[in-house]
């Protein structure tokens, strides 16, 4: 980084500084604008994470529609009870090539989604893009009825044993802490929907049900996991960064949600 000016081959030093490693599985959560001006934008970030891993490598990202939930639910911002019919029926479904991920995921999730050679679950709600050697076994079987459990792409990093980059942002985007959630049998459940799309083209509406997620205690979570030594914190760009493990983190959770919350 030349005052301020961030290039690839320094992202590419700071990753590695951090513990990125060749052939390593990375889910990663962002904030493009936290590393600064970076010379080449989000291309060159994401060129510099899949050079870091080597083709043998792994990068995960969450492609999540939440406009693709049921409108009764909705607060940011909420619509008309009268529009809700007509949205869900009216809705085009999800197409796991087509439908972009939801604008909050920002401009680096959005890239790869549409990287060549991505692969991309097929829940309506909480799909995981991947790219690279083991994107397949990422982002295949991820259930309808089991959005952030063991048959997503979350379970399958954790028993791939990948690592959690949080790029620029902090433990409240840290989606594996979910994981943690749909392993308590005490989690609160709820009747979510949204719209599918099927081999002929044609969109349904479906329910099924859900946990009721609740992420409003993974910065604290995140702080006592870090007190206890869990990730690494360096510099990328202008970012602070975190690596970690994705078990580690979700066994920490899970420790965490059973003493405090459940």
């Amino acid at each position: 980084m030349v005052d301020g000016c961030v290039t690839r081959g320094a992202l590419v030093g700071d990753l590695r500084g951090l513990g990125v490693r060749a052939g390593g599985l990375v889910l990663m959560h962002s904030s493009l604008r936290s590393l600064g001006f970076v010379v080449g934008g989000p291309q060159a970030v994401v060129e510099a994470l899949l050079e870091v891993l080597t083709p043998e490598g792994t990068l995960v990202v969450p492609t999540h529609t939440p406009d693709n939930t049921d409108p009764a639910h909705w607060v940011s911002p909420p619509v008309p009870e009268a529009w809700w019919s007509v949205i869900r029926e009216e809705a085009p479904g999800f197409d796991p090539a087509l439908t972009p991920a939801g604008r909050a995921l920002g401009r680096l999730a959005e890239l790869v989604r549409t990287w060549p050679g991505a692969r991309r679950s097929s829940h309506p709600q909480v799909s995981f893009a991947a790219l690279g050697a083991r994107a397949d076994e990422v982002v295949e079987g991820h259930r309808l009825d089991d959005g952030l459990g063991e048959s997503s792409p979350l379970g399958a990093v954790y028993r791939l044993d990948g690592s959690v980059l949080l790029l620029g942002c902090g433990h409240e985007r840290n989606t594996s802490m979910h994981l943690s959630e749909w392993r308590s049998p005490k989690a609160p459940r709820h009747v979510v929907g949204s719209a599918i799309k099927l081999a002929d083209g044609t969109a349904v509406w479906r329910e099924w049900e859900d946990v009721d997620e609740d992420e409003g205690d993974f910065g604290q979570i995140g702080e006592a996991f870090e007190a206890a030594g869990g990730a690494r914190v360096g510099m990328v760009g202008a970012a602070t960064a975190r690596l970690m493990s994705q078990r580690a983190v979700v066994d920490f959770a899970t420790d965490w949600m059973s003493q405090h919350r459940f």
